[in-house]
This record gives structure tokens, C-alpha cells and sequence, in this order.
């Protein structure tokens, strides 16, 4: 399992091929869709074939471990990055509505300055992570996540659960001890906690599957309700994409409004967008893309998002600084989001990079107060990037 994970394209080539396979089984595709959903899987496994040829891979879990965050200039700043993240979670609370108490409507509801408090308080997906790493105190541990967690399911925000669940997985996998097992039962658990939340808070925020008007096969119908959702949203990305390139649709506004900061919402619902249901408004990272830009654009996206993965990968050589740990978990995130949702080419995620950067580089001013924290056994070097663990 950890040699799988260590593979920088099995972040966004599993997801993608699962969501295409879930697609081909849960929709009877009209006549034109099928181009759209090979077009997805061609690419995908050209990409997969070149990385594995390639040789990159993440550092071991032995050079996971090595790196000791505690105490470090890195922590410190860490920690004050999550507590402004947690007085911006604070404030949303406190200013606006929360949907999961007062009505599951308002969680779009983003007026009165909410837009700006969210693009703080979204970040929340890191505070688990931190309190992991970053600190000995078991309160200020469990605390950070705790409000990792639980500002999502309060907002109902199931991007932010998934992303919280994810990153939080793959430090445990990550820094487990090689000579162990990996603790499947607490991954599994995280997993089922994410899928359920998933599916209460998809019918609270949009109620049944009766109003959903799309050709779904035999297999989707017998399926039970909460599979359904969970069905329906990973095969929904596709299917859309698939939908518009058939209808020939371009519109170049939804790409421009996601790469140039306040130009505009990059919502499709209530827009003449063509969907097959309306209320079935999920798009691929690549959407955007297809519709500006055409097929070529939106192939040329799919490997943009690979190179960029790559690039986070790299990063973590020679020292798995903890700021380029931060990027990694996010680029791996939008990557297996990356069928479902636009997350990785937004102003807001580059905002996060850059903010990771500054920091880290911030960091290299301050102080140094103790020793960095690897073992005095192990030597992390960059020429070990790429080569497998022993």
C-alpha cells in the first residue's frame, strides 16, 4: 500500500479511472457521451504510464518519520497559521448563519462579507494535521482536530470534511513505522465516517434523488439511498463533462472566474450552462477547461495538474520540509477531487501555496532554536528522490 501511495500519479489517476468505471456502470449514456469519458481515460493512463516510467517517488516512511516538527521554527508558525484560521472559523460562526442549526440553505449563502471569512476559515483542513505534527500537548492536539472536523460538518461543507479526513489519513500512513502494520482500522474508520457524513449531508443540502433527472442504469436504482449519493457524486463530474462536449458548449467565463481573484461566482447553478439536471451541477477540474479552451485545453489541464503534483513531490525532498508537506497534502487532495470539482487551477489554492512558500521561507529567518529533527541515523539526501524504499 505505502509503495502505491508513494506514486505521484495514483493520486489522480485512481480517482479519475474509478469515477469513468462508475459512470460507464450507473448511466445509460446517451448517444456522443462516450468520446467525452474516453477522452478522460486516455489521458489519464498515458500520464500514469509515464510516471511509472519515470522513477519519482515520495520520500519513504523511514524519512517520514525522521523529520521531528516539534519545537521546530516550522511549528511554531504552523501553530500561529491554525490559531488564525481558527478565529476566521469563529467568526463564521459567530457573524452568519450556521447552516447544520439554522437552515441547510444558507450554506451558500455567502453575502455580507462571508465570501472573504470563508476564504480563511476553508483552510480548516489543515488544523488536523498540525496538531498531529506540531505539538506534545495532548489538549491542544485533540482540540485542533476537533475544530478540524467539525466546522465542516457545521457549515456543511463536505469538500472540507473529505479534505480534513484525507490529510489527516495520509499522515498517519505516512508516519507510521514501517516495521508495523498500517493501521487500517482507524483509516477505515475515518473512511466510513467520511462517506456517511457524505451522504447525510448531501440530502440535507439537496434533498432526494427523486428530483434528479439524469438516465441512470439498473445497477444505480437498486442501489441504497446513501450508496446512490455517494454513486452520484462520483460519477457526476464525468458525465457532465462527457454531456458538454457532446453538445459542442464553450463558454469561457466560468475559467476566467476561477483564475482571476472576485471576477465572478464559478457556480453553474442558475446559469445557462446545458446540464442534463440542472440540480446535478458537479463539474470536473477540467470542465472549465473544455469549455474555454476546447478537448485540446482540457487535456492539457489533466497533465498541468500532473506536472504541478510532481512539483510537490520534489518539494519534499531532501528534508519533508513541513510547509511542503502542507502543499503535497493539498495538490494530492484536488487531485483525487480532481474528477468532481474544480480546486486545483483556483486564485484561492494558489493563495494557499503561496501562503505555504511564504512561510516556509519566513521560517529560514527566524531563529534557529534547536536542531532540525532528523534521526541521527538517517541521511536524507536529494539524490535519494525517486528511489524505492528498501
Amino acid at each position: 500500500m505505502r509503495r502505491l501511495l508513494r506514486i505521484p500519479s495514483i493520486y489522480l489517476g485512481v480517482p479519475m479511472l474509478f469515477a469513468c468505471g462508475m459512470t460507464l456502470l450507473s448511466y445509460k449514456l446517451p448517444s456522443g457521451y462516450l468520446e467525452g469519458i474516453l477522452l478522460l481515460l486516455v489521458t489519464t493512463l498515458v500520464i500514469m504510464l509515464f510516471d511509472l516510467l519515470s522513477g519519482l517517488r515520495l520520500p519513504s516512511a523511514a524519512q517520514f518519520r525522521a523529520r521531528n516538527y516539534l519545537g521546530t521554527r516550522e511549528s511554531l508558525l504552523a501553530l500561529g497559521f491554525a490559531g488564525l484560521i481558527i478565529v476566521f472559523c469563529a467568526l463564521d460562526l459567530t457573524l452568519f448563519p450556521i447552516p447544520l442549526i439554522d437552515a441547510p440553505a444558507s450554506y451558500a449563502q455567502m453575502e455580507g462579507g462571508r465570501a472573504h471569512v470563508r476564504h480563511i476559515s476553508d483552510m480548516c483542513w489543515v488544523l488536523p494535521p498540525i496538531g498531529l505534527l506540531c505539538t506534545r500537548n495532548k489538549w491542544l492536539r485533540n482540540a485542533l482536530i476537533l475544530i478540524g472536523f467539525a466546522f465542516p460538518v457545521l457549515v456543511i461543507d463536505r469538500n472540507r470534511i473529505f479534505a480534513a479526513l484525507f490529510a489527516t489519513a495520509l499522515v498517519i500512513i505516512f508516519r507510521r513505522d514501517p516495521a508495523k502494520r498500517l493501521p487500517w482500522v482507524t483509516v477505515t474508520l475515518l473512511a466510513i465516517i467520511g462517506a456517511s457524513v457524505f451522504s447525510v449531508l448531501g440530502i440535507l443540502r439537496s434533498g432526494t434523488l427523486d428530483t434528479v433527472a439524469l438516465p441512470f442504469s439498473d445497477l444505480y436504482r437498486s442501489a441504497p439511498v446513501g450508496v446512490r449519493w455517494l454513486v452520484l457524486y462520483a460519477s457526476a463530474g464525468p458525465y457532465n463533462f462527457a454531456s458538454l462536449l457532446a453538445k459542442h458548449y464553450s463558454n469561457s467565463t466560468f475559467l476566467i472566474n476561477q483564475l482571476v481573484p472576485m471576477s465572478g461566482s464559478i457556480a453553474t447553478a442558475g446559469t445557462d450552462i446545458p446540464l442534463d439536471a440542472s440540480n446535478i451541477n458537479v463539474g470536473s477540474e477540467f470542465l472549465p477547461f473544455l469549455l474555454a479552451l476546447g478537448p485540446l485545453g482540457a487535456i492539457m489541464s489533466i497533465v498541468l495538474l500532473y506536472v504541478v503534483q510532481r512539483w510537490s513531490v520534489r518539494r519534499l525532498y531532501p528534508r519533508v520540509s513541513l510547509f511542503s508537506l502542507l502543499i503535497f497534502l493539498r495538490m494530492s487532495y484536488v487531485c483525487v477531487m480532481s474528477p468532481f470539482a474544480p480546486q486545483a487551477f483556483t486564485w484561492t489554492n494558489v493563495g494557499f501555496i503561496v501562503i505555504c512558500l511564504v512561510l516556509q521561507a519566513f521560517a529560514g529567518l527566524l531563529p534557529n532554536r534547536r536542531a532540525l529533527g532528523f534521526g541521527p541515523n538517517i541521511s536524507v539526501r536529494p539524490a535519494d528522490a525517486g528511489k524505492p524504499s528498501s
